[in-house]
């Protein structure tokens, strides 16, 4: 989920950023030098994005619904969705796991870019968000494809494994509680199949993860699991800014 109303601020290019053959930030980070320097993402900037980004209008729809409910910031950013639809487009994707359903945002995306007989298992445990997200899964004819699983997380996880087995799964999507993140991804790394992906959501934290004086127990767990994740031999490995970060994961 992202924060629709936070735009993170990032360096300006040029002389902010050291500019051209400077000493950058990066290099005084222990990071190396940054070539290209950040992108500044301003409103302006961020609606010329979402102008040239493909939502269809169900999706536009519940995105203007959502945005009067409680806790609106955990749907997936309109080009986050673009993203995950691709990718389970490029993998072919016929199961897919989404751990963190919230009003279905992503599970239509990712469902709609399924070919006919895919399966999406939509795992959360808030009934209300649910009840939204019937409707719209109604809206854009994705309703076969979404098998729910209403509860737990992390027993719906178990079921599946007893029920496919694994290397059984395409992709999965993690977009839930925070401190459970490494749980999530050890138990997808069993359920996704060698050459599958796990896209992890969050992963930036609205900026958090690089302020070291802050220490609540979401930021710690996001922090240590991007430093495990990006050192796990297992995968192949790469996190982009996109809405409030993803991780990108293919199981080797």
């Amino acid at each position: 989920s992202t924060r629709a109303a936070v735009r993170r601020p990032r360096a300006a290019c040029g002389a902010a950023a050291g500019g051209v053959g400077g000493a950058s930030a990066g290099a005084r980070d222990g990071t190396g030098p940054w070539n290209t320097p950040p992108l500044a993402l301003d409103d302006g900037l961020y609606a010329y994005l979402l102008k040239h980004t493909r939502e269809s209008e169900v999706l536009r729809a519940l995105r203007e619904e959502t945005s009067a409910l409680r806790g609106s910031q955990m749907q997936v950013a309109p080009e986050q969705g673009a993203l995950l639809a691709l990718m389970v487009e490029l993998v072919d994707a016929r199961r897919v796991i989404e751990i963190g359903t919230y009003t279905g945002y992503s599970s239509i995306a990712m469902a709609s870019a399924m070919r006919e007989g895919g399966v999406l298992y939509a795992c959360d445990k808030n009934e209300e968000s649910f009840a939204v997200a019937r409707r719209y899964w109604a809206k854009a004819g994705v309703s076969d494809r979404v098998v729910e699983k209403n509860g737990d997380a992390k027993v719906s996880v178990v079921e599946l494994l007893e029920e496919h087995g694994e290397n059984s799964f395409d992709v999965g999507f993690i977009d839930a509680d925070k401190r459970a993140y490494r749980e999530y991804y050890e138990a997808l790394l069993k359920l996704v199949r060698p050459g599958g992906l796990i896209i992890i959501d969050n992963v930036l934290w609205y900026g958090k993860v690089a302020d070291e004086t802050l220490e609540d127990k979401q930021t710690l767990a996001i922090r240590e699991f991007n430093a495990f994740v990006a050192s796990d031999e297992r995968v192949s490995y790469g996190m982009v800014p996109i809405g409030d970060g993803l991780s990108m994961c293919r199981k080797r």
